[in-house]
C-alpha cells in the first residue's frame, strides 16, 4: 500500500519494529473540534469507536461488502477509510455506508501537490460526510524536507478547514527516532511547522510507544504522554493499537501498553481501533478490538 510518499505501511512495520521491540454530533466539523469530558470511571461511548480499514484490508480484497457489513454488525458506528472505494464513487459508496448504517467519519489521504487534487480529495470527504482527513505517513532524512511537508499540509489544513473539515497527521516511530542532525527529530520539526490552529494530531499509540522504545525511555507510556501533552497540536484521535512483550502489534487488549493511563490523562474525539497483523483473522481483530474500547474503563 502506498500514499505516494514513502514505502508502505507494510515495510514501514519491519522497520518500526526493529527499534527493538460529547461525541460527534451527526456530521458536523464544529462538534468534532472540542472533546468531551468524562468523570472518571466512565467507558468510550459508542459513537467515539471507528475502526481503520487496513486493519481488514485483507478481507476488503476479497469481499469489501461483506467486510464493511460485518463490521457494522460487530457494533462499529463509523470506520476510518484506506485503500481507496474499491471502484466505487466517493458519492456510490456514501450510498452504501448508509444502507448499512456505517459511516466514514475520517480518512487516510496523501499529500496532493496541486489545487485540482485538493479539492477532489475535500470533494470526496465531504460526500463521504467526513469529520476528518488525515495524512497518514511521511518520511525522510531530510529537515528541509520535512518543513516542505509541514507547509503544505498547512496549505491543504487551511482549505480543508474552510470546507468545514478537521485535518491531522498520523505519527509513525520514525518521527521520534529518527536525527536529522543536532538532535532535531522529524516531530520537532512537524510540531513546531505545523499550524496548530489548522492542523490536529492522530497518535497512533503503537507507534508512539515503540517511539519510546527507540528512544531509550524508561517508561514508554510516559514517553507517550508527553509526546501528547506536549504538542502544540490538538490531540482528537487515537489509533489504538497494542503491543506484544516483543514489540510485535498484537490485538487489544492482549498487549503490553496500558491504554487506561492513557486515556486517563487525554480525552478524544475518536478511538480508532487498529492492528496492522491481526492476531488470528482480520474479523476477529475487529471483534476484540471492538469489545476492548466498549468495556475498558478509565
Amino acid at each position: 500500500m502506498c500514499y505516494g510518499y514513502g514505502p508502505s505501511r507494510r515495510s514501514l512495520l519491519a522497520a518500526g519494529l526493529g527499534l527493538g521491540a460529547a461525541a460527534l454530533a451527526a456530521a458536523s466539523p464544529a462538534a468534532a473540534a472540542t472533546p468531551p469530558h468524562h468523570s472518571g470511571g466512565e467507558r468510550i461511548p459508542p459513537n467515539q469507536i471507528s475502526i481503520q480499514l487496513w486493519t481488514v484490508r485483507d478481507d476488503l480484497a476479497q469481499n469489501y461488502d461483506a467486510t464493511l457489513t460485518y463490521l457494522a454488525e460487530t457494533g462499529y458506528p463509523k470506520v476510518e477509510l484506506a485503500l481507496g472505494y474499491f471502484g466505487r464513487t466517493a458519492q456510490q459508496l456514501r450510498q452504501f455506508l448508509d444502507g448499512i448504517g456505517i459511516r466514514a467519519s475520517s480518512s487516510h489521504d496523501g499529500l496532493t501537490t496541486d489545487a485540482a487534487g485538493l479539492d477532489t480529495k475535500i470533494a470526496n470527504a465531504l460526500t463521504l460526510g467526513q469529520s476528518f482527513m488525515v495524512v497518514p505517513y511521511l518520511n525522510s532524512t531530510s529537515e528541509d524536507e520535512w518543513k516542505a511537508w509541514a507547509e503544505r499540509m498547512n496549505v491543504e489544513a487551511r482549505a480543508a478547514r474552510s470546507a468545514g473539515l478537521r485535518y491531522g497527521y498520523h505519527n509513525h516511530a520514525h518521527e521520534f527516532t529518527t536525527d536529522l542532525g543536532g538532535g532535531k527529530t522529524p516531530w520537532d520539526v512537524l510540531t513546531a511547522e505545523l499550524d496548530p490552529h489548522l492542523v490536529h494530531l492522530e497518535i497512533d499509540l503503537y507507534w508512539v510507544v515503540t517511539g519510546g522504545v527507540g528512544r531509550g525511555a524508561a517508561d514508554p507510556v510516559r514517553f507517550a504522554l508527553d509526546v501528547i501533552r506536549k504538542a502544540p497540536q490538538r490531540v482528537l484521535q487515537f489509533h489504538v493499537k497494542d503491543r506484544a512483550p516483543d514489540g510485535d502489534m498484537a490485538d487489544l487488549g492482549t498487549g503490553t501498553i496500558d491504554f487506561r493511563r492513557i486515556f486517563d490523562k487525554h480525552r478524544v474525539v475518536e478511538y480508532i481501533v487498529e492492528n496492522d497483523t491481526p492476531d488470528v483473522t482480520p474479523r476477529h481483530t475487529a471483534e476484540v478490538g471492538y469489545r476492548y474500547l466498549r468495556k475498558v474503563r478509565f
